[in-house]
């Protein structure tokens, strides 16, 4: 028996919700494919998508996706039964779902949409399986019954241009274009036709006026005629009152709403909260945060805590007051050692709950590709692999920024124009690769292409011309094409809204090492470029380098690191307004004195100090340390959550003795070479 309704309400939505996130994936990674492979399995299995979040949506009230719903689920039952599709059917449809997950997401934060908001939409994707069907040449049907509430239409007059050197568009084109906008009627004046003698094939004589919905903005329906400027003379005319609809035959008038009482159209379910009786702000609160877990990670995770028990059942029949005899001793050592070993397993499981495979992001890539390619005139194919390959939950929800900025990147500056192409010999379409891979304790993406590659000397000139290097620098070709990383650099000869403000790969390298990743560039011109990101698995446990400064211990992330050394006092120099410098072989590394940073005393014998050599985003760096210690894996605890940010530390955590020891932060260290941080110690 359910005693709260009100709990059942938030329950279902939030089932509801996560079901049908996973549905529009599935449906628009189906519709991506379905221009390629139009097969009828392919097609039951959107028709299906569609129809249970139809469903699911009346169920628990959410009437604003019905409609929406039902005109995507009309135009795939139509090619369940082989009707052809108008052009621009799988755009339309891939509207329909950015239109399904937009509501989806306003119910999640506990907001609702306007019952209407999706009707145009729906009515323009109904229209559309009209045209597939029958190809019309009038007015599209409604895709509703028509409101009792009196509309608003433009008044749009089309006429053939009447001036020499007039350009010929096929009329049918420009009707199909404005259909696009809503719901297009459409009336030919036949009154200029001439009798036969004097009929000229090469010329148009007929006159059109066209009606849309008053609430299409008219900069939208300029906008899109502008394309026939010299074809065709066209008048918009300003929106007038249209007669109120009367109701079909047969069909009862509408009946206004109780008052306090949520208008219901005919037909149409109860919202949640009529039926449960639960306020309507508790059915449409926020679903808590959910993950999905495979069983078998499940079962693994019994099998550990099952093998803890056992090990927990050794070790306490050896807690006695009998004698510590070697034998017990052994049995000891023994028992903390299967202890430690079940831990670490245990540990790993649990990992392996939070970890998500990187298809869901990967998802997200063959409709920018299909979308930026078309816009930007390229033919673009996409090859992914690894999509199976598993990352924490909160490295992939962070990965997904610097991942778009590089696939459009490749498609933008990467891939060449067709024309280009085939001048180059290679083929007509370019082909950007998408790999994923376990190496080692991390995890690689490469994100490759087959395009123009980078070109080092104009990287250079253009460095060298916005004084990011001096002017007498001489870079080879590996050097030069790094300067891509600098703020501020941008290659493109003039700003549109993909590329040019030169916001980039600066902030794509700042947001990889925030992750306690790598990004490494490799290009050929005129052959591609493949960048690859070397990722840690989790960032909730880290493999440190444990370091004492004074009195004090503290984490260096090990992936940071790139070698200690011993420091000479001979290799050391003072630069002239800045700070120190250890000559390492042929390089120069800027030394940051970390007992000074922290306002920590210097330890005892501080003359005998080590040199920990770390990469940050502005290059090496040497981090002045009085001893190293122990390496270990460390559980990274959040300075933010629990005290407060606190700059040039990226947490903290717990060590075995239970001293508390803060995990430093290299990237804002390398920033501190430049400019002085504030650090409270």
């Amino acid at each position: 028996m359910i005693s709260d309704p009100a709990t059942l309400g938030r329950q279902l939505l939030g089932t509801f919700l996560e079901e049908s996130f996973d549905g529009l994936e599935r449906l628009e990674a189906g519709l991506l494919r379905l221009d390629e492979h139009r097969s009828s399995e392919l097609i039951d299995e959107l028709f299906r998508v569609v129809h249970s979040i139809k469903g699911g949506a009346g169920a628990v009230g959410i009437v604003e996706l019905g409609a929406l719903a039902h005109a995507m689920e009309s135009v795939l039952d139509a090619l369940r039964r082989g009707e052809p599709a108008a052009a621009g059917t799988t755009s339309l449809l891939l509207r329909g779902v950015d239109a399904l997950r937009a509501s989806l997401r306003e119910r999640q934060e506990g907001r609702s949409t306007p019952a209407d908001a999706h009707a145009q939409l729906a009515a323009q994707i109904e229209h559309c399986a009209a045209r597939g069907a029958a190809a019309p040449r009038g007015p599209a049907p409604p895709a509703t019954r028509p409101s009792a509430v009196a509309a608003e239409t433009w008044r749009i007059d089309i006429a053939p241009c009447s001036a020499p050197g007039a350009v010929a568009i096929d009329p049918i084109k420009l009707f199909r274009t404005l259909a696009d906008l809503g719901e297009l009627a459409v009336d030919a004046e036949l009154t200029a036709l001439p009798d036969l003698a004097r009929f000229d094939p090469g010329r148009c004589y007929l006159r059109w006026r066209a009606t849309l919905p008053g609430d299409v903005p008219r900069a939208a329906i300029e906008d899109l005629l502008a394309w026939v400027d010299g074809a065709f003379d066209v008048t918009i005319g300003p929106p007038a009152a249209a007669a109120p609809a009367a109701p079909a035959a047969g069909e009862p008038a509408p009946l206004p709403a109780p008052t306090g009482a949520p208008a219901v159209a005919a037909g149409e379910p109860a919202p949640l909260s009529a039926l449960t009786g639960a306020p309507a702000a508790a059915a449409s609160a926020p679903a808590a945060g959910s993950i999905r877990v495979a069983i078998d990670k499940i079962d693994q995770l019994m099998n550990m805590v099952g093998e803890l028990v056992i090990t927990q059942s050794m070790l306490g029949e050896l807690d006695g007051d009998g004698p510590l005899d070697t034998a017990r001793l052994a049995r000891i050592r023994e028992g903390l050692g299967q202890l430690a070993r079940n831990t670490r397993a245990l540990q790993d499981s649990v990992m392996r709950l939070r970890s998500m495979p990187i298809s869901g992001v990967f998802n997200r890539f063959p409709r920018l590709v299909r979308e930026l390619g078309i816009r930007l005139g390229k033919e673009v194919v996409l090859e992914i692999t690894g999509q199976s390959t598993e990352l924490d939950k909160t490295v992939l929800e962070k990965l997904g920024d610097p991942l778009t900025h590089l696939v459009r990147n490749s498609i933008d500056h990467g891939i060449e124009p067709v024309a280009d192409r085939l001048a180059a010999g290679k083929p007509r379409a370019g082909t950007i690769r998408l790999t994923a891979e376990h190496r080692g304790g991390d995890v690689v993406v490469e994100i490759s292409d087959d395009g123009r590659g980078l070109d080092p000397e104009r990287i250079a000139a253009i460095a060298r011309q916005r004084g990011l290097i001096a002017p007498d620098a001489v870079l080879d070709d590996r050097a030069a094409t790094q300067l891509v990383f600098l703020p501020g650099f941008s290659t493109a000869r003039e700003v549109s809204e993909i590329s040019g403000r030169g916001v980039g790969m600066d902030v794509v390298r700042r947001h990889v090492e925030e992750l306690g990743g790598e990004i490494a560039l490799d290009s050929r011109r005129g052959h591609g470029t493949r960048i690859t990101l070397r990722l840690p698995l989790t960032l909730a446990i880290i493999d440190g380098q444990l370091v004492r400064i004074g009195d004090r211990q503290f984490v260096i992330p090990l992936l940071s690191i790139i070698e200690s050394v011993a420091v000479e006092a001979a290799r050391v120099s003072q630069l002239a307004g800045a700070c120190e410098v250890y000559r390492l072989r042929d390089q120069l590394i800027p030394m940051i004195d970390l007992a000074g940073l922290l306002g920590m005393p210097r330890a005892p014998g501080a003359d005998n100090r080590v040199m920990v050599v770390v990469a940050t985003d502005t290059g090496q760096l040497g981090l002045m340390v009085d001893e190293l210690m122990a390496q270990q894996q460390v559980v990274v605890k959040s300075l933010e959550t629990n005290y407060q940010r606190v700059p040039g530390l990226s947490g903290a955590t717990i060590l075995g003795d239970g001293q508390v020891a803060f995990i430093l932060d290299v990237i804002a260290l390398g920033q501190a070479a430049r400019a002085p941080l504030s650090i409270a110690a």
